[in-house]
């Protein structure tokens, strides 16, 4: 085969190369993978400011956000203020099959789009919870974990769909009708996580620093207003090239983050999309749910203020002199 060719008039190069050590692919695989499932992943990338993680020969893994100079002009784009680079941050919109094959052949593996479309005043399109096992821990765990928030859903009236995270993890999304504010569902996450907890505080934790987590599954609730997450279908920088892949809450205990690759993926999915399929319809979140949620303190301001402390106490008692 030759180690270049054209489709959709976007030229694809450097095809026979690996994409990363141990990935066990070449560029070749992940085009023909993002190629063939494209009509899964468009639905979930469209109108959405994406970030995609990069894989350049010789370099390590990096999160391109700004579009790159030499980007063509006919690939969508969204311009947005960055508060912390304090600058507009010029964001591609991966609306059609061109677009996502470009991104491959810049060597795009993973493809993380935002919680809202550009039509921001719809609000966040879902809640979602990201489900982490302690380093080293088998990934049941993390199964275990999202039943606990699939019970926590149930109790307040919401369902959700659920997906390995193509990494160690699983995220549960909960799909939201539109209109609602992204602080009451920034808050009605935390409630989530919080009651999930409470099911089961010996196997769950919402401990946001990581040496307050003792070996349990982290339930993280950061997931919420500006933040990204790896899209359904998307590779990831992994092993294999591990794919991010639905799972049907009946199979979850069944299935391992290794058997969803750029190279069995496709199979797995014969003709079917269950992202769509094991999907619940748009919901609105209880009232009692959002005010819980507000009570909570944001755990990533809470854990710094909480570093912080440590860190004085630490200099008071004189530690570490």
């Amino acid at each position: 085969m030759s180690p270049s060719e054209v489709r959709e008039g976007v030229s694809l190069t450097n095809l026979d190369q690996q994409l990363f050590p141990d990935a066990g692919a070449t560029k070749r695989d992940l085009l023909d993978y993002l190629d063939a499932v494209s009509e899964r992943l468009l639905p979930v990338l469209t109108d959405r400011p994406l970030s995609v993680v990069r894989v350049l020969r010789g370099q390590d893994e990096f999160m391109q956000k700004n579009l790159p100079k030499y980007t063509p002009e006919w690939v969508p784009r969204v311009k947005l203020w960055a508060e912390t680079s304090k600058r507009n941050i010029s964001y591609a919109l991966c609306n059609d099959r061109r677009t996502l094959l470009w991104f491959g052949n810049q060597r795009a593996v993973e493809y993380h789009p935002t919680l809202t479309r550009i039509d921001h005043e719809a609000g966040p399109t879902h809640l979602i919870m990201d489900l982490d096992p302690p380093e080293g821990a088998a990934f049941g765990l993390a199964v275990e974990g999202a039943q606990l928030v699939r019970r926590a859903l149930a109790d307040a009236g919401l369902a959700g769909a659920l997906k390995t995270s193509g990494s160690k993890g699983v995220h549960v999304f909960v799909p939201l009708a539109p209109g609602q504010a992204m602080d009451d569902v920034a808050a009605a996450t935390r409630a989530v996580a919080a009651r999930a907890e409470r099911l089961d505080p010996e196997r769950a934790t919402t401990a946001f620093i990581r040496e307050d987590r003792h070996g349990k599954v982290f339930l993280d609730s950061t997931r919420a207003g500006g933040a990204t997450v790896v899209a359904a279908y998307s590779p990831r920088v992994r092993p294999g090239v591990r794919v991010s892949f639905p799972v049907p809450w009946s199979d979850a205990e069944n299935v391992t983050p290794d058997d969803f690759t750029v190279h069995t993926a496709l199979t797995l999915l014969g003709g079917d999309d269950p992202w769509v399929t094991e999907m619940p319809a748009p919901q609105h979140l209880p009232a009692g749910l959002v005010e819980e949620g507000h009570t909570i303190p944001i755990a990533r301001v809470a854990a710094m203020h909480e570093g912080k402390r440590r860190a004085r106490a630490r200099r008071e008692s004189g530690e570490g002199e």
